[in-house]
């Protein structure tokens, strides 16, 4: 593989230096091995020629045979285009170009027989075939079977480039390959009983059959989770001999005083669980690196501050990070207002913290006098030096960049303690994969009281019914969010914005007040809006989605979200996330333009069916895929999957995870001589890689 890397696109017959440019800028082709390993997306038919007589609604994409009868060219400047009527004798159907018509016209003619292929669709009961592939009719020469299709840009196609001509490059290459180097060991080969990997690379471009298709993908997919699983497991085995971390050996006074006298309510047996994995990881010698997911509102605020106790019991200072001024304040009322029962110091350090506090609290860490700091990135500045820092906890670490967050662990000789939080519930298959290298705890339990939220869909024609359950909400003495997609208007966007909403809810409920938060607003701005929220001195808050972490008001219950099917479910779980956390019954209304195609009005509908992040982040990986998910691109982990899809082959993941952990059990190094060649593709695979699983 080295060789094909090594060698420049540009002189693959029918690249050049121009070609050769435009992959590298559009696709990131530089190499033979970047074309290779550049995969469809999908795949076509080719095996019939249909008729136009035989063509129903229903057809995906179909080769036809015949002549062009007319061209006409309709419209002016960028509404140009070509018209052509085609007939192969049992029918007419229309061909339309909406760009290149100059080229077009003068490509093809009337009168000579070809064959094209493309998608009918059916627009005034014709029907039509927009940018089809058209080749000149020889029977030799007419493609067969299955072909892929290939992901191209609006550049690219601008510059005659099409799915065809990657595929011909691709044609060119395989002629031109020779002898392609096995990049697995031969007992892994046939102990999964794989595909040849050069076998697998033509039949995944040019598969000679469904079977040996499937074979080709099979193969390639397990060799991608494979060397993917074994980067992260083998980083992680050498962190953990590596790495010693503090031995946190003692339950003291801090922790006992707190449990016994200070603990608001009975931890849940999830927390408890979890206190109990993270004790354990503390006491090892080895530096505890762990992943903490719990839904909204599940605890894991408390079990934080309850595992930065067992640092101070043992002498040293904990520090919780968090992404946002307004999370790092809900953090350090919530903790600060418990600790200082049992005489623990904490201290909040924000961007914004005024200069003189400032130096009490730079102070305060170099004496050991603060146990506790709470704060934003404010807290990994230079500046910012602990007298003996043993914790460290980040709290919605997607929205971390692995540099930043390395900044915490060079806060102490020896790294401190991990525990990474998110309320973003990550599907299995995923949390192997971007967050392989942790150990996982999971607060699967709500404290006690809390009623799931009632979560329903609603249209714009039933917006005065909404409006009417809302004023019912706030005559029983509740507090109402409403969330827009937008600040402003959009002449781009046709969607409700947060200004109009304002003035339009100020005017419908001016019986109470409102206040309204969103990103552009400045710091003291936003805290007081918040604020007065908090204190029910406003009774409805209007904002975009700078409301998603970090507002704890236990009186709202009815969370109204504008032009819902604009947001991820997992965003839309988020939001919800906010009301509910009283004693009352709380409701989301998610709000939607009627005119909703069928797979949105199915993503909407799985919110009102579940209250479980689990599952609607299992869902909204398999719809979005894992490209889209929060925090896959803040990992640190390479994770440019070029054909596996970790929400569809979990299976094979698994598989592949298995035997990484099994070989690497055997031999830590990579060093045996039967596994030399996985060292050096490891190598290879990851070699522009920075190694941050070290601080990760």
């Amino acid at each position: 593989m080295e060789r094909l890397a090594k060698t420049d696109i540009k002189y693959l017959h029918g690249v050049g230096p121009k070609r050769a440019e435009l992959l590298a800028k559009q696709l990131d082709i530089h190499s033979y091995y970047d074309l290779l390993y550049y995969f469809p997306f999908r795949y076509v038919d080719k095996s019939k020629i249909h008729k136009i007589c035989e063509i129903t609604g229903d057809m995906p994409y179909i080769q036809l045979k015949g002549r062009f009868v007319s061209f006409t060219v309709n419209g002016e400047g960028a509404r140009r285009r070509l018209n052509a009527l085609f007939s192969d004798g049992t029918g007419l159907i229309d061909v339309v170009w909406f760009n290149r018509v100059k080229q077009i016209q003068e490509t093809y003619t009337t009168g000579t027989e070809y064959v094209i292929f493309g998608k009918p669709t059916l627009f005034n009961n014709r029907y039509s075939i927009s940018h089809p592939e058209v080749d000149v009719y020889k029977p030799e020469s007419v493609v067969q079977g299955f072909r892929g299709v290939y992901n191209i840009t609006e550049t690219l196609r601008n510059r005659s480039f099409s799915s065809r001509t990657i595929q011909q490059l691709e044609m060119n290459l395989i002629g031109a390959l020779g002898r392609v180097e096995e990049t697995l060991p031969q007992y892994i080969v046939e102990r999964q009983q794989l595909m040849p990997v050069r076998d697998a690379l033509v039949n995944v471009h040019i598969p000679d059959s469904v079977e040996k298709l499937q074979r080709a993908q099979y193969r390639l997919k397990f060799e991608e989770l494979f060397y993917l699983q074994l980067n992260i497991l083998k980083y992680t085995k050498q962190r953990s001999m590596s790495i010693a971390g503090f031995r946190f050996t003692k339950v003291g006074e801090c922790f006992n005083r707190f449990y016994r006298e200070v603990l608001p309510f009975p931890l849940t047996e999830a927390q408890k669980r979890v206190i109990r994995e993270i004790r354990t990881d503390m006491g090892s010698g080895k530096q505890m690196n762990r992943l903490l997911q719990g839904d909204v509102g599940s605890g894991k605020t408390l079990v934080a501050l309850m595992t930065m106790l067992l640092a101070v019991d043992n002498g040293f200072q904990a520090c919780i990070m968090a992404p946002t001024e307004i999370l790092a304040t809900q953090h350090y009322h919530t903790i600060s207002e418990l600790a200082v029962k049992i005489g623990v110091r904490v201290e909040l350090l924000t961007g914004s913290t005024r200069k003189k506090d400032r130096e009490n609290i730079h102070q305060g860490l170099l004496s050991g006098d603060v146990k506790i700091l709470v704060g934003t990135h404010a807290v990994i500045e230079d500046t910012v030096v602990f007298k003996s820092l043993g914790m460290a906890v980040i709290d919605e670490q997607h929205r971390f960049g692995v540099a930043q967050r390395a900044k915490m662990w060079r806060k102490n000789a020896v790294p401190p303690h991990v525990l990474v939080m998110t309320a973003t519930p990550i599907p299995r298959t995923l949390a192997m994969t971007v967050y392989g290298d942790l150990d996982v705890s999971v607060i699967d339990e709500l404290p006690p009281g809390r009623k799931p939220v009632q979560t329903v869909l609603r249209y714009d024609t039933h917006r005065q019914s909404v409006y009417r359950f809302v004023g019912e909400q706030l005559k029983l003495g509740r507090q109402v969010y409403f969330v827009y997609p937008l600040i402003q208007e959009s002449e781009k966007l046709d969607l409700r914005n947060l200004e109009e909403g304002y003035e339009i809810i100020s005017d419908i409920f001016r019986d109470y007040r409102v206040c309204m938060v969103h990103g552009k607003m400045k710091p003291d701005e936003k805290d007081y809006q918040m604020k007065i929220f908090a204190e029910n001195k406003a009774q409805i808050m209007v904002a975009t989605t700078v409301i998603e972490v970090g507002v704890n008001v236990p009186n709202a219950s009815v969370m109204v979200i504008e032009n819902a099917e604009r947001f991820g479910l997992s965003q839309l779980h988020q939001l919800r996330g906010r009301v509910g956390r009283g004693a009352d019954q709380a409701f989301c209304i998610l709000m939607s333009n009627v005119k909703i195609n069928r797979d949105t009005r199915h993503r909407l509908e799985v919110m009102t069916q579940t209250t479980d992040g689990f599952i609607v982040a299992e869902e909204d990986l398999k719809l979005r895929g894992p490209g889209d998910m929060e925090g896959t691109q803040q990992s640190g982990i390479a994770f440019d999957l070029r054909i596996a899809n970790v929400a569809k082959d979990g299976a094979i993941l698994q598989q592949a995870r298995d035997l990484a952990m099994e070989i690497l059990d055997a031999d830590p190094t990579l060093s045996q001589q039967q596994n030399q060649l996985l060292n050096r593709h490891l190598q290879f695979l990851y070699r522009r890689q920075i190694n941050w699983s070290l601080i990760s």
